[in-house]
């Protein structure tokens, strides 16, 4: 279970990320559809008619997936999660992560991952883990770049929206490894 504490809203400079409602539906189906090609490498498809089902499963919730709305100078521009992760209280995953493709490549991505990073070590956790599909090289370098430690592979760890069976990569970053920077 995720704690209400670390589900809170976040903000740095014309960075916000906001627990998602359906007030942000509409932003966050414009943002999805800038790149349909992205699609096919994640679990789910946030594409064309597959948008509203899987909106509404993400704003169902439930108490081991919160989800935010990632707000770029007051437009919504993707998405980000806590995602529970093994013990609650020390160990939790940043995943569920999409951002338009006008800010991937532009240190955006970073900004908002060391938001969370920052916030859930300053909350006391001890652990943070990222699963990247071994396909997605951009994401695996961005988590590295941020100084995640691999871990290893986990083969065929879940079966995509697609049929393809993905191997997922696993990184982490302990408390005492976090070198904590503006996210601003």
């Amino acid at each position: 279970m995720i704690d209400d504490g670390l589900f809170a809203p976040l903000h740095a400079g014309d960075l916000a990320l906001e627990p998602l409602t359906a007030a942000h539906r509409e932003g966050l189906r414009a943002a999805c559809a800038q790149d349909t090609e992205i699609w096919a490498i994640y679990p789910v498809s946030y594409a064309g008619d597959a948008f509203d089902p899987q909106f509404d499963r993400l704003l169902a919730g439930g108490t081991t997936r919160r989800v935010y709305a990632i707000v770029h100078a007051g437009r919504v521009v993707g998405m980000t999660a806590w995602l529970d992760q093994a013990q609650p209280g020390w160990s939790i995953e940043i995943g569920n992560t999409y951002i338009e493709p006008g800010l991937r490549g532009t240190g955006f991505n970073a900004r908002v991952k060391r938001l969370l990073l920052d916030h859930a070590f300053g909350c006391g956790l001890a652990r943070v883990v990222f699963k990247v599909d071994l396909l997605n090289t951009r994401s695996q370098a961005a988590v590295a770049k941020l100084g995640a430690v691999r871990e290893g592979v986990l083969r065929h760890e879940r079966k995509t929206w697609t049929g393809r069976v993905r191997d997922t990569v696993t990184f982490s970053i302990l408390k005492a490894e976090w070198q904590p920077g503006p996210a601003s």
